[in-house]
């Protein structure tokens, strides 16, 4: 079995919301445990309503036959994926944790650290 890998998510913008999703479900999807961990600005992925549906990326992703937020977010859903919302930085942002996609954890670096272990993290 391979080690976990986590992303840990501290942009708002779709760009890096989009990759770690890519690196995300690509990584679930060869079976290897998944944590991903938003904080600051990158909570806004995991709201129930992200605004990064909305963004003019997703219809540009889509016409050229890409996976935009919205289908990476079903397949995060689908593979399981572990999504942790920093609780700092729900608090740095002003976010509700009510706000949040059903599933969506809130807890601490402490909390992703100790999930990801001896794995990798990426940090985008």
């Amino acid at each position: 079995m391979s080690a976990p890998l986590g992303i840990l998510l501290r942009a708002a913008g779709h760009e890096p919301a989009h990759y770690a999703l890519v690196l995300a479900t690509g990584a679930a999807a060869v079976g290897r445990e998944v944590v991903l961990f938003a904080t600051n600005a990158g909570c806004r992925l995991l709201l129930r309503d992200t605004p990064l549906l909305a963004d003019p990326r997703e219809a540009l992703l889509r016409e050229r036959g890409v996976a935009g937020i919205g289908t990476l977010l079903e397949a995060a859903g689908e593979l399981g994926l572990r999504r942790i919302a920093c609780e700092a930085g729900l608090r740095a942002e002003d976010i509700e944790a009510g706000t949040l996609a059903p599933g969506v954890e809130v807890a601490g670096v402490v909390t992703f650290l100790a999930a990801v272990g001896g794995g990798q993290i990426v940090s985008l």
